[in-house]
């Protein structure tokens, strides 16, 4: 089944592979730079070994990240943008760079990057958490990377189930983990995490969509053909309506 347009995947489960480590990420990358752009990367890293005031680092990263952004290289742009985050110690900053690293994980192809990637956004989240520990936009992308990128999906969960006992009807804590639930085959309580969502937000697509998902799971099809035709007035979309008209008629 399509998600609809505006995001909000099921998620597939813990990525049990070994991340790969960003000095090999930086090696492979760094062998697709023209030469131009390489002496510059080099220059500026010559900078910094000569650098012994560490708070003067943090401006020179960001410059080296934007060369590496420049040249079509985010991972490494990702991985010196936190590194100038984690020494200026910015709630904002470190949040910005952890869901940097979401949107690379959740983009990125292979198992070991995609590990990488999910271990940098812990890190830069966690200690954006030490300065905020109250920011729940900030747990929750905290336990998405533990659940959809480490082979700790458990804290992940503990993250959000955390949030619910305070908040049992928040709609992003219960919208993760009902999509958890379906990855898992646990349909029943998908069910009772969406319509939680959508008793207080009865128009939410992605709630209506992966309801429809969880009613599918049960093996009820009446149930999800009724909340697909509900989730395509929704969307009001001639594309996503084709889509979901096909598997309406699978369901049949």
């Amino acid at each position: 089944m399509q998600r609809p347009n505006s995001g909000g995947a099921v998620a597939q489960g813990p990525n049990t592979m070994k991340p790969a480590s960003f000095d090999s990420i930086i090696s492979v990358s760094s062998a697709q730079l023209p030469k131009t752009v390489a002496d510059t990367v080099l220059t500026i890293e010559n900078e910094l070994k000569a650098m012994r005031d560490t708070s003067r680092m943090a401006s020179v990263f960001i410059r080296l990240s934007k060369v590496w952004d420049r040249a079509g290289q985010p991972q490494v742009a990702a991985y010196y943008n936190a590194k100038a985050a984690k020494l200026e110690n910015s709630e904002k900053k470190l949040t910005f760079a952890g869901q940097i690293f979401l949107q690379l994980m959740e983009n990125e192809g292979s198992p070991q990057v995609q590990a990488a990637d999910a271990g940098e956004a812990v890190s830069c989240l966690e200690q954006s958490l030490k300065i905020d520990p109250d920011n729940e936009d900030t747990k929750l992308a905290l336990a998405t990377a533990y659940i959809e990128g480490t082979g700790e999906p458990m804290r992940g969960v503990q993250i959000v189930l955390a949030i619910t006992r305070e908040k049992p009807d928040d709609i992003p804590a219960n919208m993760l983990l009902g999509r958890m639930s379906i990855q898992s085959g646990q349909f029943d309580k998908a069910v009772g995490r969406f319509e939680t969502v959508l008793k207080k937000e009865p128009d939410n697509k992605e709630a209506t969509y992966f309801l429809a998902q969880a009613y599918e799971g049960k093996g009820d099809k009446k149930k999800a053909i009724e909340l697909l035709e509900k989730c395509k007035k929704i969307v009001n979309d001639p594309a996503f309506s084709k889509d979901v008209d096909q598997k309406i008629n699978s369901l049949k």
